[in-house]
C-alpha cells in the first residue's frame, strides 16, 4: 500500500513512516503542512492518506480541510484523520456525505499499532474506521434516534460504527453470528434504512442521525 502522511510533529511524522514502513507499506511522502501534503498526493495519489487535524499555520483545521480536499478530487483515496481530541464537528465533517473509505481516530490509538494498521487497511479498502471515544459521544449526542433500540443493539451499533465485521462484533460481545446478523437487521429496520448497499447501511446506521 501506497501511503502520504501530513503530520508537523517531527517525531510522530518519523514514527509513522517507520511504522508503515516495517509493516511493509511504502510511504510516498511525510510532509509537515497541508500545501506540501496536497501537491505529495496530486504528483501520484496514493492508496490512503494519514492526516493530522491541527497543522500549520494556525494549528486549528488546516489538516482536515486538506483531508476534505482529498475526499473531493480523489475519491478512491482512503483518508485516515487523527485527532488528539474527541472534535465532534470535525468528524461529522469528514465522515457525513460518503461513508466510505474514512476514518477517524485519536492519536492514542497510534499506539496499539495493530489496532491502527488494521483501520488503514479497512480506510484504503473502502472501509470506515471510527475511534471508539468518537462513536460514543456521537451516539450520546444522538440519543432521540436510538430510543428504539434495545442495549444489545446499542452496542452492536457502537461496535459497526468502529468499522468491525459482523464476526469482530460477535467476538467482541462473545455472541453467534446469526445473533449479530440479526440484531444489524433489527437497527436496520428500527432506524428506517432500506435494503441496499449493506456496507453502506452499515456506516449510516450512525451517521444519517446525526444532525438530530
Amino acid at each position: 500500500m501506497r501511503v502520504v502522511i501530513a503530520e508537523d510533529s517531527v517525531l510522530l511524522r518519523e514514527g509513522l513512516t517507520r511504522l508503515l514502513t516495517e509493516a511493509g507499506h511504502e510511504v510516498a511522502a511525510a510532509e509537515g503542512d497541508g500545501e506540501q501534503f496536497l501537491r505529495a498526493v496530486a504528483a501520484k495519489p496514493p492508496d490512503a492518506v494519514v492526516v493530522d487535524v491541527r497543522m500549520p499555520p494556525t494549528f486549528t483545521d488546516e489538516g482536515l480541510r486538506a483531508a476534505l480536499v482529498v475526499r473531493d478530487r480523489w475519491p478512491d483515496v482512503g483518508v485516515l484523520v487523527l485527532s488528539q481530541w474527541v472534535e465532534e464537528r470535525y468528524a461529522t465533517e469528514l465522515i457525513s456525505g460518503r461513508p466510505h473509505g474514512v476514518g477517524y481516530l485519536l492519536k492514542d490509538r497510534v499506539a496499539d499499532v495493530t489496532e491502527f494498521l488494521e483501520a488503514l487497511d479497512r480506510v484504503a479498502a473502502g472501509g470506515s474506521a471510527l475511534d471508539p471515544e468518537v462513536v460514543a459521544q456521537l451516539l450520546a449526542r444522538s440519543r432521540h434516534p436510538l430510543d428504539a433500540l434495545t442495549p444489545r443493539e446499542r452496542e452492536v451499533l457502537a461496535l459497526m460504527a468502529e468499522g468491525r465485521s459482523n464476526s469482530a462484533i460477535a467476538g467482541a460481545l462473545v455472541v453467534g453470528g446469526g445473533a449479530v446478523e440479526k440484531h444489524i437487521n433489527n437497527i436496520f429496520t428500527k432506524l428506517g434504512l432500506a435494503p441496499g448497499d449493506r456496507d453502506h447501511r452499515r456506516v449510516l446506521a450512525v451517521l444519517h442521525y446525526l444532525g438530530t
